[in-house]
């Protein structure tokens, strides 16, 4: 995890809590939004940093800004079982 990120909102975890879920989708780009439910994310923000975190990312590769499914990293259920 990105040390640069000491806390996680509570948004934060309802988002890793989606893309627990496979509600989320993530688009392949530098700056990766999310979807959960087909709807994008009204905090991209906290999207970003979740990503750059290192908690969630893409599940595969895909085209550059299509969406693909998101899934949790190591270092993501870690903070979602501790939360």
């Amino acid at each position: 995890m990105d040390s640069t990120v000491t806390t996680v909102t509570r948004r934060g975890i309802s988002m890793l809590r989606a893309v627990a879920a496979g509600r989320g989708r993530l688009t392949c780009s530098c700056e990766p939004d999310l979807f959960v439910d087909g709807l994008p994310c009204s905090d991209q923000f906290t999207a970003h940093a979740l990503a750059h975190a290192g908690l969630l990312r893409a599940k595969e590769p895909g085209p550059f800004g299509q969406p693909v499914p998101a899934v949790l990293t190591p270092a993501g259920e870690a903070l979602l079982a501790a939360a």
